[in-house]
């Protein structure tokens, strides 16, 4: 029914040819191009992603690895998609199924633009939730909520806050309507297209990030032991950061982490580089756009990312407990631990910071949200023949409904399967499949001169090498790494005997690995899924340890306060609906949305899937 209305019978089955074609748009400037793809680039990745990654794989050790990453891997996949882009939107192909099938006439490739449309709604459909927790997060600061909290009390409020049943700023469902309003800022930015919406939104918001970044950096590297509670200088943090392990450069843990990180902060397989791209001029030179807005986003992650979560975190809990506390990864550093921390500056500082924080990261979500939001809205434009409002408000409405489980069913598992099928698996496989249609498909040589053409910039042949051999062999190993990936990522597990698998593996994901000992969809007892003192017991929930479990209405509590609970032992009776079904059904809810969006490319405009002869 909502498909129907969204997408009427007439404009999915019926092309009428002699309509008024889709306006073509095309970038005002280098400059806002430049900024846009930045924008597109720099994300949550930067800020959160990025520091904990090189905590947990050996501080300074891990840039060698990232640096050899992404100039090996980063580079000749923003170099293949600017490329491809800028090709396939000088014919009027604007979105990843109509640019690929311009390479090469067989339509598989233009079905396997349907893993890149599928990567960019799942990705949107969760970014546009974080985006309401963070404009949240940001008013509380401004407002002063955290003044006074102790560190748990912050690190509480989280879990207040997407718990849809209470409300932390005064009125009703508050959380929802956030949400609701990050999905229509993304909205109005899109309908008013690319040099109205997109590149002006770019020029505003990325030079206000890297203020806000600068003077959150100044603040974290002038830290002072004894000074507004900071236990260690800024230097610690930097000594930990910069200081090179040798000999976790044998790791291949490092390796992969790196590789994997570079690819993720770049934005690659998601279709937003090619599809901005597509609206390059004719004479637009890639080499030297490509190269500038790669390096603006490593400058944002190297330099700024590695500025300020990890030094001011480790200025006030040292080293040990900030390695400890990457174990909940960057979002929980982020929203559990550095409000209280910026509390420590004082009343007016500490607004002032997480004004600057939140800012940040609300400034790369939403650049980064609407950079991925493109590629489906420019598919329904081109294709459908919609105006880019119409597009962007169609895609809205589609937008709220796949986003709803997310938040309906965040601590049922769901936010993680988007996270994983959408914003990993999916979006690396197109970009494996991008690779091999641009370097073997359609041939290097003929690629080289895509990306070479009216070049500025001349770049170095032995890329050529690169984009065909190492390019496509890096992503291949690290897919196979993650679908056999060992125990706690410990490589030296590895024998022809068999090893055991790590939950995070897609086969341990595919297997439940990680669900604990409430595998049945439906069952009359719930096990504890830890072991611990039964600290806490109401008609509402029971704690042991540190974890708390919510009651259904009719549970008959089968612990009592001070027993010590054991893992797999039962909890309470009831009628209990087990986190696993809502996994599941979301497993094929993401399966049956893809298969749609075959469909949707099956009846889309056909001219649009010719294949282009490049000269």
């Amino acid at each position: 029914m909502i498909v129907l209305i969204i997408f009427p019978r007439k404009s999915l089955f019926l092309h009428n040819e002699n309509s008024m074609a889709q306006t073509e748009q095309a970038w005002g400037s280098r400059l806002g191009l430049i900024l846009a793809m930045a924008g597109s680039a720099v994300g949550l990745g930067n800020f959160l992603r990025f520091p904990v990654q090189a905590v947990q794989n050996g501080g300074g050790a891990f840039i060698i690895p990232y640096l050899v990453s992404f100039l090996l891997l980063g580079l000749p996949l923003a170099m293949i998609e600017w490329s491809t882009g800028k090709f396939g939107g000088q014919f009027g192909r604007h979105s990843p199924p109509t640019i690929m099938q311009s390479l090469n006439k067989n339509h598989f490739w233009r079905y396997s633009g349907a893993l890149c449309l599928f990567s960019s709604f799942v990705i949107c459909a969760y970014y546009c939730y974080i985006e309401s927790w963070i404009l949240s997060y940001t008013i509380h600061s401004v407002i002063g909520t955290f003044d006074g909290m102790t560190e748990y009390e912050v690190s509480a409020f989280f879990d207040k806050y997407i718990d849809l049943t209470t409300s932390t700023l005064g009125f009703p469902s508050d959380t929802l309507i956030m949400f609701i309003c990050c999905l229509l800022i993304n909205i109005f930015i899109l309908a008013n297209g690319i040099s109205k919406g997109i590149e002006r939104a770019s020029k505003i918001s990325m030079p206000l990030l890297l203020i806000f970044g600068f003077f959150l950096a100044y603040k974290a590297y002038t830290m002072k032991a004894g000074v507004a509670g900071a236990k260690f200088d800024s230097v610690v943090a930097l000594d930990f950061l910069w200081t090179i392990d040798v000999d976790s450069l044998a790791n291949p843990k490092v390796w992969l982490s790196a590789a994997g990180q570079v690819f993720f902060t770049m934005s690659l397989g998601m279709g937003a580089i090619q599809t901005y791209a597509s609206y390059m001029k004719k004479n637009d030179d890639i080499a030297l756009n490509s190269m500038t807005s790669a390096f603006t986003n490593e400058f944002a992650e190297i330099v700024l990312g590695s500025a300020i979560i990890i030094p001011i975190s480790i200025g006030y809990l040292g080293v040990d407990k900030v390695v400890e506390l990457t174990g909940m990864g960057g979002f929980g550093l982020g929203f559990r631990t550095m409000p209280f921390l910026f509390e420590q500056w004082g009343d007016v500082l500490s607004c002032l910071a997480g004004l600057a924080f939140f800012g940040i990261l609300f400034i790369a979500s939403i650049t980064s949200s609407i950079s991925i939001s493109q590629p489906f809205i420019a598919f329904l434009a081109r294709n459908y023949n919609w105006t880019q409002r119409k597009s962007s408000f169609r895609f809205g409405i589609l937008l709220f409904f796949l986003a709803l489980p997310c938040i309906l069913f965040f601590d049922k598992g769901v936010f993680d399967q988007y996270d994983f099928w959408g914003g990993t698996v999916s979006l690396f496989l197109f970009a494996l499949l991008e690779t091999v249609a641009f370097s073997w498909v359609l041939g290097v040589n003929k690629g080289w001169k895509l990306i070479t053409d009216n070049a500025e910039l001349r770049l170095p042949r032995v890329y050529k090498f690169i984009l065909k051999f190492i390019t496509p062999t890096m992503l291949i190993i690290i897919f196979v790494a993650a679908i056999i990936k060992p125990k706690n990522d410990d490589w030296s597990l590895l024998s022809f005997k068999g090893w055991e698998l790590d939950d995070s593996s897609i086969i341990g994901e595919l297997r439940h690995q990680n669900v604990g000992p409430n595998k049945t969809w439906f069952a009359d007892e719930f096990y504890a899924e830890n072991e611990g003192e039964v600290k806490k017991i109401s008609e509402t929930e029971v704690v042991i340890g540190d974890k708390t479990y919510k009651l259904p209405a009719d549970a008959e509590v089968l612990v009592s306060i001070d027993d010590f609970v054991t893992l797999g032992s039962p909890i309470y009776k009831g009628d209990v609906v087990n986190n696993v079904f809502y996994v599941d059904i979301c497993r094929i809810g993401l399966l049956m949305f893809l298969i749609l969006l075959c469909v949707f490319i099956r009846f889309a405009r056909q001219h649009n899937f010719e294949e282009i002869k490049i000269e």
